[in-house]
């Protein structure tokens, strides 16, 4: 992407999310690359463009006059793009997709749909894994891109998205489900539905991180089939916030007392070497 693109999609970011750490998740750099951008914006157009406070970042005067038109730019470049893309045979192709459960359900529905917007000709294959299968297809070649909990493997390149958090679920008739935050230890004197694979380990290293040993009545790598066990009082569960997003379940999600959560991010075997339709298709990551 053109310098000059980037710092004006810096910019436009900035605004958007009203801080320059969630602007450098959502662009993929990092917090001073986008302060630096948008300081080589205001040194050349010799405006000041954001005012920095202790809540966030908002407009100036003039950045708000001058928005619309960094706005118009990048729109403009985009459609470039898109009929340079069109010319170098971007009408055809398939897109390889290794991803777990949440992100298949929440996220990858809104990043397809708008990229389909503007690449309506590309095909996708998606293949349900947990992380080490995701692992495996991303060095084997057998996908294009994999949606993983960061760190991964030291040789892949990545995208941070989204830290989520880890959340205890409830019976709706549990005894602390009117508590404002559930407390972690609170688990090891009732029934634990484990959320479990192979070396996918997350919940148990919370417990592991806090000294606590869960009474674990039940393991399984089943999101969904945890929800109804908890429901039918069968035990307590902590799950990915992300899951938990429109369930049909009746039961309740507390915050924990703990800092509890994983990365997500998307990896590749190095970025260079990935197709066209790939490229693009990592541009529209924060349509999510």
């Amino acid at each position: 992407m053109d310098t000059g693109i980037q710092k004006y999609m810096a910019f436009i970011k900035t605004v958007e999310y009203g801080s320059f750490t969630r602007a450098a998740e959502v662009l993929s750099y990092s917090q001073s690359g986008i302060s630096r951008m948008i300081k080589d914006l205001e040194n050349e157009w010799r405006v000041s463009l954001l005012e920095r406070g202790k809540n966030g970042v908002r407009l100036t005067s003039d950045g708000m006059k001058l928005l619309p038109y960094a706005r118009q730019v990048c729109e403009a470049y985009q459609t470039l793009q898109m009929k340079v893309d069109a010319l170098n045979g971007l009408e055809s192709g398939i897109i390889r997709i290794g991803t777990f459960s949440s992100v298949a359900a929440h996220w990858l529905p809104n990043i397809i749909r708008a990229f389909q917007q503007d690449y309506p000709n590309i095909d996708y294959e998606l293949l349900l894994g947990d992380y080490t299968e995701i692992e495996n297809w991303i060095a084997e070649g057998r996908v294009d891109c994999g949606f993983l909990r960061l760190p991964t493997r030291p040789e892949f390149e990545t995208v941070f998205l989204e830290q989520d958090d880890f959340l205890a679920v409830l019976p709706e008739n549990h005894p602390l489900a009117g508590c404002e935050r559930f407390p972690l230890d609170a688990f090891c004197d009732e029934p634990f539905l484990l959320l479990e694979k192979g070396e996918n380990r997350e919940v148990s290293d919370v417990f592991r991180r806090y000294g606590l040993s869960p009474d674990v009545r039940c393991t399984l790598w089943d999101d969904f089939a945890i929800m109804s066990m908890v429901e039918s009082g069968m035990g307590l569960s902590i799950l990915p916030r992300l899951i938990l997003k429109r369930i049909p379940y009746r039961v309740v999600l507390k915050e924990l007392d703990v800092p509890a959560y994983r990365n997500i991010g998307l990896a590749v075997r190095k970025k260079e070497t990935v197709s066209l339709a790939m490229k693009r298709f990592m541009d529209y990551l924060d349509c999510r």
